[in-house]
């Protein structure tokens, strides 16, 4: 009997570690805590002493819901439940380590897998026989076994396959939406032996109420995930192009989409910026797989070029209604209305409202960014720009609705506006008539 199938003997894949407490390990830990063990680890020595104040800052998870599952110091000895700690060593007892760490791109647009080397070197730093790590970062296929897995052994003197094992479950949180919890969204599986693929599974099933999917091998798994978001990143690419089209012939993109949706199998995209952690960055991690083995992925890279322009295209088009209206451009004053990655969302990574504001200061435009839902300081820290949380009681020469907010929809319109303002609603969520939306 190998020590895997001692530890299913024994029932020992019952603690669980989380490694990174963001939007998507966060949500997670929490989900797992309700049926396991669980440590939530994470190197933000503030983000841990936050969540142990039962406060998450993101909003994926509300105050009393922390406090239904953390467990009480002194709390009865292998309770159910979940800690929180910024200590390696708190790790060190878990059979089950889960690692929802960052997969970002850099400035040249290659993935950037520092995040998640960093994460297995720690782990592999605990890691003891029968183990197993599952991997829910975004990956391009065969990263889990030929980059992660090297670490794993490099840092733990252990085999893979022998002493530890390895799982991939794709991440699939969509942040800020309430209605889509984690346990409700499908899960998809995997494991490196068919032994670990069945406990991966029957470890997921028992937290995900929707189901689980059992993919054949970790690449599939990975594939499967990389090629959702690019999927959706084509897609918001032919609307952004469409609308390109009809402010040129000088109609409603709107409008066109609303009449073509009543057509059953027309797919209701709506055109827009397409930023974040997800869209704006998976695609060029199976772009560079595939290219990595001779193939040039001209569809998936066709459409981040376009999606990758419309933050200019925004910008030139504000700047035509402006004059068009009359206003003076230089040295106008404009409202920028959101600047997070996405609606009711405290997400700012990859906005890419940021690069309209930018585009807009090439104009010699003075931007004023009002967003209450994001974090002050990361926007500071991430982008050096300044926003405010909390209205202005001025007016502007142009204002743009950049992200969809429904919080903007209760403002008064009229008192930011002077006589030549132009309104531009990038994402159509205004009730009224405006100069202009994608």
């Amino acid at each position: 009997m190998n020590q895997l199938e001692r530890n299913m003997t024994l029932g020992a894949y019952n603690k669980v570690a989380v490694i990174g407490l963001g939007y998507v390990g966060l949500p997670l830990a929490v989900a797992f805590a309700k049926h396991y063990q669980v440590v939530g680890y994470d190197i933000d020595k503030s983000r841990v002493q936050e969540l142990n104040l039962f406060n998450d800052e993101t909003l994926e998870i509300d105050t009393d819901e922390l406090k239904d599952v953390i467990l009480a110091p002194g709390g009865p000895e292998g309770a159910n439940g979940l800690m929180f700690t910024d200590d390696l060593a708190q790790i060190a007892g878990c059979t089950i380590f889960i690692v929802t760490v960052p997969t970002p791109i850099d400035q040249f647009k290659q993935p950037n897998l520092e995040p998640l080397k960093s994460a297995s070197k720690q782990i592999g730093t605990v890691l003891k026989k029968g183990d197993i790590v599952i991997y829910e970062s975004t990956v391009y296929p065969g990263c889990t076994e030929e980059d992660c897995v090297p670490v794993l052994e490099s840092h733990s003197g252990l085999v893979f396959n022998t002493d530890f094992f390895v799982g991939y479950s794709p991440e699939r949180i969509n942040p800020g939406d309430k209605s889509r919890k984690v346990e409700e969204i499908v899960k998809i599986t995997s494991g490196s032996t068919s032994e670990v693929a069945a406990l991966v599974d029957d470890l997921y099933a028992k937290v995900i109420v929707a189901g689980t999917y059992s993919a054949p091998n970790i690449k599939v798994a990975e594939a499967a995930k990389v090629i959702e978001n690019a999927q959706r990143d084509i897609n918001i690419a032919f609307v952004n192009e469409i609308a390109k089209i009809c402010n040129k012939l000088e109609i409603s993109t709107q409008e066109v989409l609303k009449a073509a949706g009543t057509k059953w199998n027309f797919q209701p995209y709506k055109p827009g910026l397409a930023g974040g952690h997800c869209i704006g960055v998976d695609p060029y991690y199976l772009a560079l797989k595939a290219k990595e083995e001779g193939y040039y992925p001209g569809l998936i890279l066709a459409a981040r070029r376009l999606n990758e322009s419309m933050a200019e295209h925004i910008a030139a088009e504000v700047v035509k209604k402006m004059i068009k209206k009359g206003s003076l451009v230089k040295g106008a004053r404009l409202l920028m209305l959101g600047i997070t990655f996405k609606e009711n969302c405290t997400d700012s990574r990859n906005s890419k409202i940021v690069e309209v504001i930018a585009y807009l200061a090439e104009y010699g435009i003075e931007v004023t960014t009002y967003d209450p839902w994001a974090n002050p300081e990361k926007v500071k820290d991430e982008f050096g720009l300044t926003i405010l949380t909390k209205l202005p009681e001025e007016q502007f020469d142009a204002i743009v609705v950049g992200v969809a907010h429904e919080v903007f929809l209760e403002i008064n319109y009229p008192s930011l506006m002077k006589e030549n303002t132009i309104i531009y609603d990038v994402k159509g969520l205004l009730p009224f008539e405006v100069d202009g939306q994608l």
